[in-house]
C-alpha cells in the first residue's frame, strides 16, 4: 500500500513539475463579444474554428489571436483594434506574456512589475510569474426589463478566480441571482439562462438562484482533460443551439478534448444528470421526523469527432445517451464509442436508455460566408424517410452569416430551425433528454419552427448595434407514449404558441468582459385554444406573465465578468 501511495504522490509531482506550459479554463459562451470577434475572423479566412463545440479554452483563444497577428495587416481598422484589445487581456496566460494588466498606469491601484496588480480598469487581482499563474475578478450585473406597465429587475453578483501551476488548472465561477419575475421556468421558451430558484426569499417577489461552475484542468500540447462542473454548447448556430442549448442549470462532467493534428479533433464528456425524480426506496425518514427525499441517479455520455476534409470545411459527427437505474457504465466512459450499440447489449430485452446522434456541417471556404448546419437525431429509421406519413425524431438548422461585404463592418445572418414531434423528448422520467427537467437541447424543444435574421453593424472598436426578427412557433404538446402510430404525429398540426418579435440592440465593451447594453424589442407573443386547452394556458405554460400579448420591450443593463 505505501509503494501504490509512493507511486500516486511521484505521478502527481510530475504532472505539476513537468515542463511546459498549459492552461485550458472555460471562456463562457455567454462572453459573446470575444466569440463573435472570432467567428468573424474564421470567416474572414484569418483563423480557423471549430463551431460546433463551446465553450472555448482561454489558451484556445489566445492561440487564436496570436494566429490572427501574424496576418494583421489583412485585417480592417476596427478589427485591428479589437485585435489588439484582446490580446490585452489574452496574452497575460500566455508562457512568455508577461503580466498585461501592468502594461499601463492607467486603471491600476496598485503595480508591482511584472508580477502582480490590482485594478478597477478592469476591476481584478492578477499575479504572474514563470511557475504560477492566478487571477480573480469580481462579477456583478444588473437588467432590468420595461415591459409595458411592468417593471422588472434581474440583478447578479459573484466572483471568478482560476489559477496554474504548470500544465495543471483550477477555476471556480460563483453568481448568485436575483429576478423580481421568474425568467426562465423549465417550460418556457426562452434563451435565458435556467436556474434552480428559491422562491420568495424574506418575503420577495420573484425568485433566486444560484449558478456555481468550476473545476481542475490537466493540459498539454493537443489536448487537456478535467473535472469540471458547466455548462456546454454544441452545435453551430447563431441563435440557439440544437444539440446541447447551455441553458440549463451546469451539471459535473468528465471532460475530454483532444486535437493530435490540425484536421481531427475530439470532444467528450461524461456527466452525472440531476433527474429530480424521486427514489422511494433510498427516501426516508430521519430520526428528527423529517422526510428525506433522494433523487434517482442519472447520466449522459457523449462525443463529437470532428474532420476537416478540406479548408474551410469542418463535419462533426456524435451520439450521447442519457441512462440510469444502474452505476457508471464504464462502457459509457470510452470516448468513441457509438453508445446506442453498447445499450442494445447491456440492456438486451429490456427497456433501452435514451440515445442520440447528431451531425453539424461548417462550411467557410468562400471569404466572408459562413454556411452552417446541424441535425440532432433523437430516433432514425430508414423506412421512415421514404414513408409520406412517418417521421423520423429529427431537429434540423439551416443557416449562413455573411460578413463584411459588401459592406465593411457588417454582418447578415439568417437562420431556419425546425423540430419534428417528440424530438427532444422520453417516455421514461428518468432518460429524458433533462437535467434539472430543463431539456438540453433548443430552447424550442419538439413540434416547433423558428425563423431568425439579424443585421449587425459595428461601428468602432466593441461597439454593435443589432436590428433582427424572430418568428417562432409551437405545434400541439404531444406525450411521448408507445403506440404504433407514434412516428405519424402531424408536424404543427395546430399551433399552440407563436412569438413575432423584432428587436433593436446597442452594446459596448467599455473594458474587458464588462458591457453596456440597451434593447429594444416590440413583442406579439401569442396562444391559441388547441386540443382542450385555451390559449392562456399555452402562454402561462410557455412565456412568463409580462411578456404575454403584444408588448413593448425596453432592456437595459450593465455587467462585470460572466
Amino acid at each position: 500500500m505505501k509503494s501504490i501511495r509512493s507511486f500516486l504522490l511521484t505521478i502527481l509531482l510530475l504532472l505539476v513539475w513537468s515542463k511546459g506550459y498549459c492552461q485550458d479554463v472555460p471562456v463562457s459562451f455567454r462572453n459573446e463579444a470575444i466569440y463573435d470577434f472570432l467567428d468573424e475572423l474564421a470567416n474572414s479566412k484569418i483563423i480557423t474554428i471549430n463551431s460546433a463545440a463551446k465553450p472555448y479554452t482561454n489558451s484556445y483563444i489566445l492561440q487564436c489571436l496570436v494566429e490572427a497577428e501574424k496576418s494583421k495587416e489583412q485585417l480592417i481598422k476596427r478589427q485591428s483594434k479589437e485585435l489588439d484589445f484582446y490580446l490585452k487581456q489574452y496574452q497575460f496566460i500566455g508562457e512568455k506574456g508577461k503580466n498585461s494588466y501592468t502594461d499601463s498606469k492607467r486603471g491600476n491601484l496598485i503595480t508591482k512589475e511584472p508580477n502582480f496588480n490590482i485594478g478597477f480598469l478592469p476591476p481584478g487581482v492578477h499575479y504572474k510569474d514563470s511557475l504560477f499563474t492566478f487571477s480573480l475578478k469580481p462579477i456583478w450585473g444588473v437588467r432590468e426589463y420595461v415591459v409595458g406597465s411592468n417593471q422588472i429587475m434581474h440583478t447578479w453578483g459573484g466572483a471568478e478566480a482560476w489559477g496554474s501551476i504548470g500544465k495543471i488548472s483550477i477555476y471556480a465561477n460563483l453568481r448568485d441571482n436575483y429576478q423580481t419575475e421568474i425568467l426562465a421556468k423549465p417550460s418556457y421558451f426562452t434563451q435565458s439562462e435556467g436556474g434552480n430558484y428559491k422562491l420568495n426569499v424574506q418575503g420577495r417577489k420573484g425568485g433566486d438562484f444560484s449558478e456555481m461552475r468550476g473545476g481542475i484542468v490537466y493540459g498539454w500540447k493537443w489536448g487537456s482533460i478535467g473535472l469540471i462542473k458547466d455548462q456546454l454548447e454544441w452545435g453551430t448556430n447563431y441563435h440557439g443551439a440544437s444539440i446541447f442549448s447551455g441553458k440549463t442549470p451546469s451539471f459535473a462532467m468528465i471532460k475530454l478534448n483532444m486535437k493530435p493534428v490540425y484536421w481531427f479533433e475530439l470532444n467528450y464528456y461524461h456527466g452525472w444528470l440531476v433527474s429530480e425524480v424521486v427514489d422511494s426506496s433510498r427516501s426516508y425518514i430521519t430520526s428528527g421526523g423529517d422526510f428525506r427525499t433522494v433523487f434517482r441517479d442519472k447520466y449522459i455520455a457523449a462525443n463529437l469527432m470532428t474532420f476537416i476534409p478540406f479548408k474551410g470545411i469542418s463535419f462533426s459527427v456524435g451520439n450521447s445517451i442519457v441512462y440510469s437505474d444502474i452505476k457508471v457504465q464504464p462502457a459509457y466512459l470510452i470516448p468513441v464509442m457509438f453508445y446506442k450499440s453498447i445499450d442494445h447489449t447491456l440492456n438486451h430485452d429490456i427497456e433501452n436508455q435514451n440515445s442520440q446522434m447528431f451531425l453539424d456541417l461548417s462550411i467557410r471556404r468562400i471569404k466572408n460566408l459562413h454556411l452552417y448546419s446541424t441535425i440532432y437525431i433523437d430516433e432514425f429509421s430508414v423506412t421512415r424517410v421514404f414513408s409520406t406519413k412517418r417521421h423520423n425524431f429529427v431537429s434540423q438548422k439551416y443557416g449562413f452569416r455573411l460578413s463584411n461585404w459588401p459592406i465593411s463592418n457588417t454582418a447578415l445572418t439568417v437562420e431556419y430551425t425546425k423540430a419534428n414531434p417528440l424530438t427532444y423528448k422520453h417516455r421514461v422520467p428518468t432518460t429524458t433528454f433533462e437535467t434539472n427537467k430543463f431539456n438540453l437541447g433548443h430552447y424550442l424543444r419538439d413540434n416547433s419552427d423558428e425563423l431568425y435574421g439579424a443585421l449587425d453593424i459595428k461601428l468602432f472598436r466593441g461597439f454593435l448595434l443589432r436590428g433582427d426578427i424572430t418568428y417562432a412557433r409551437h405545434g400541439n404538446e404531444y406525450a411521448y407514449v408507445t403506440s404504433p402510430n407514434e412516428d405519424q404525429l402531424p408536424f404543427m398540426k395546430d399551433v399552440t404558441w407563436k412569438n413575432l418579435t423584432i428587436s433593436f440592440t446597442s452594446r459596448w465593451e467599455f473594458i474587458h468582459d464588462s458591457w453596456l447594453y440597451l434593447n429594444i424589442a416590440q413583442s406579439n407573443i401569442q396562444g391559441f385554444n388547441v386540443d382542450g386547452h385555451t390559449a392562456q394556458y399555452y402562454l402561462d405554460l410557455y412565456t412568463p406573465s409580462s411578456f404575454q400579448g403584444k408588448k413593448s420591450i425596453i432592456i437595459m443593463g450593465l455587467n462585470f465578468g460572466f
